[in-house]
């Protein structure tokens, strides 16, 4: 668990920007597409509302009905959340932005990459902005990197250099895939949405591989 003040101000911030972000929507755009697969906006809206309260009880209770597998139990708990009125999935995002827990089971290590993540889910295909400061995506990224389940970024991007142009930080040996934090942090997330992003000869076989997958 990160304790410290600036981890949880940086998350915080990150839950209060996509709250006004998810302000401004329109209807239509609620029911939109995510980055995430399979997630509506507001499935993802219904997952960052429930994160900060979510019980270890609460993943058991759907866990027969997902068949036991995490994923399915991070949908169905998404979407029963997600159904809420956009009104209340905002007023509820905001008013948990600054609590420092989550469920037993899960990993409060994992709050900042949720919230930033998802917010890029909703964002860019709403061809939204919502800014992250490379710090906080840098933050992101040493804990995703160090994982292994639920992304294993190291055996998927094995064999290439990961180096942010904007903040320190480099991983892994190979031809080189460039950019800015937020766009490897994606990236290491299984987000392609911002390989145009991206540069050097590693970039530019992922970006081969995508045109041809």
């Amino acid at each position: 668990m990160d304790d410290s003040d600036s981890y949880w101000a940086a998350v915080r911030t990150t839950r209060l920007q996509i709250a006004d972000l998810l302000e401004e929507l329109a209807p239509a755009e609620w029911e939109q597409e995510s980055l995430c697969r399979d997630w509506r906006v507001r499935d993802v809206a219904g997952h960052l509302a429930l994160v900060p309260t979510i019980t270890t009880w609460d993943m058991v209770a759907v866990a027969p009905r997902a068949r036991f597998n995490p994923d399915r139990i991070n949908t169905m708990l998404a979407r029963r959340h997600g159904s809420r009125d956009p009104a209340d999935l905002v007023a509820a995002i905001r008013s948990h932005a600054g609590t420092r827990r989550t469920a037993k089971v899960l990993d409060t290590r994992n709050a900042l990459f949720d919230a930033i993540v998802h917010g890029q889910d909703i964002a860019l295909p709403l061809a939204r902005r919502l800014p992250v400061p490379a710090e906080h995506s840098r933050q992101a990224l040493r804990r995703v990197w160090a994982m292994g389940w639920l992304f294993h970024a190291q055996r998927h991007l094995a064999g290439f250099t990961l180096r942010a142009t904007d903040t320190d930080w480099r991983k892994g040996d190979g031809p080189e895939i460039a950019g800015p934090a937020l766009a490897l942090l994606l990236l290491a997330t299984g987000r392609t949405a911002c390989l145009d992003t991206l540069q050097g000869d590693g970039a530019d076989r992922l970006k081969a591989s995508h045109a041809h997958g």
